[in-house]
């Protein structure tokens, strides 16, 4: 088996909905996000021959997925009053708004099926809130 590993960041900043405890503030992380791939051969043909995956096009995916996050407000449907998402918006804000709670493990989720979906050979992605916790999802 061979494997690819490849790290992005992002910036961004969230709260969680009925958690009670201090996340439940707005604030903000550097998310680390850091994707593996993995296949039982090796190209056999062309520019990916005896590669996994093309390195630099690997490394580009990742990270406009990244920053498609950065410096964005994180907010899960239906937390925020629809007058509060206007005022912000019309702040000049970014906003993404995301159908599930912003935890680690639901974004570790969330990136691995959009990487699968692109067609990478996805196996485990790991995304740290902080240098001390991280979530992975994999399959």
């Amino acid at each position: 088996m061979y494997e690819l590993k490849t790290e992005a960041f992002f910036d961004s900043a969230h709260f969680l909905a009925d958690y009670y405890g201090k996340c439940e503030n707005l604030h903000g992380h550097r998310w680390r996000i850091e994707v593996t791939i993995s296949s039982q051969t090796l190209g056999d043909e062309g520019t990916e021959r005896d590669m996994v995956c093309d390195f630099s096009q690997f490394k580009r995916i990742v990270r406009s997925l990244a920053d498609e996050f950065d410096h964005t407000f994180l907010i899960e449907e239906g937390t925020l009053k629809k007058k509060t998402i206007r005022a912000l918006e019309s702040e000049g804000f970014s906003l993404k708004m995301l159908p599930f709670r912003t935890t680690a493990e639901n974004l570790a989720r969330f990136f691995f099926d959009c990487l699968i979906d692109i067609g990478l050979p996805v196996t485990r992605v790991e995304v740290d809130e902080t240098p001390n916790n991280c979530a992975i999802f994999y399959k």
